[in-house]
């Protein structure tokens, strides 16, 4: 008898969370909810940097994949697509020389992007803005440090705007 009443113990506190609402797998968006296949083609550079919109199309597709709520596929067999620009690079001073103000010596780099995605008819069903930041020691090799900070920066926004399609935040 006690072992019975084990059982049926068990049995309930495994069945009884089941029924709170709770569901295993990401919660997409309402309004994208019957997307299941998505196309990323490369997003439109319109700034002066070379290669960040490379950096930054390549980091969305990566963090899209990271999720699982969308399969990445090319533009003719994908539910709708997602359109982004990279549309500014941001460089501000963080901190500053100990002996000189006037100089940094490490700097606060920001990347914006602007996207949407669209069903195959070409209606918007969702569209946002996302930045990256993230900050950079001046240091001898200026070219390498900023480069770095380009793709981090652009690997932090693709995280931001994979949360916001995947998960609706």
């Amino acid at each position: 008898m006690k072992h019975l009443s084990f059982l049926l113990l068990a049995a309930a506190c495994v069945l009884l969370p089941a029924c709170a609402g709770y569901q295993l797998g990401g919660q997409k968006p309402t309004r994208l909810r019957e997307i299941r296949t998505l196309a990323v083609p490369a997003f439109d550079n319109l700034t002066l940097e070379p290669r960040v919109a490379v950096n930054a199309t390549n980091a969305a597709i990566k963090a899209i994949q990271n999720h699982g709520a969308y399969e990445i596929v090319p533009r003719d067999q994908a539910d709708a697509v997602l359109k982004a620009s990279v549309r500014n690079v941001h460089r501000t001073q963080f901190r500053s020389d100990r002996t000189n103000i006037l100089r940094s010596s490490q700097m606060q780099v920001m990347l914006d992007i602007q996207y949407s995605i669209e069903d195959r008819s070409g209606r918007v069903l969702h569209t946002n803005f996302v930045n990256g930041e993230t900050q950079m020691l001046i240091d001898p090799n200026l070219q390498l440090s900023e480069t770095q900070a380009l793709e981090d920066a652009a690997q932090r926004a693709a995280i931001k705007l994979a949360d916001d399609i995947c998960e609706g935040w």
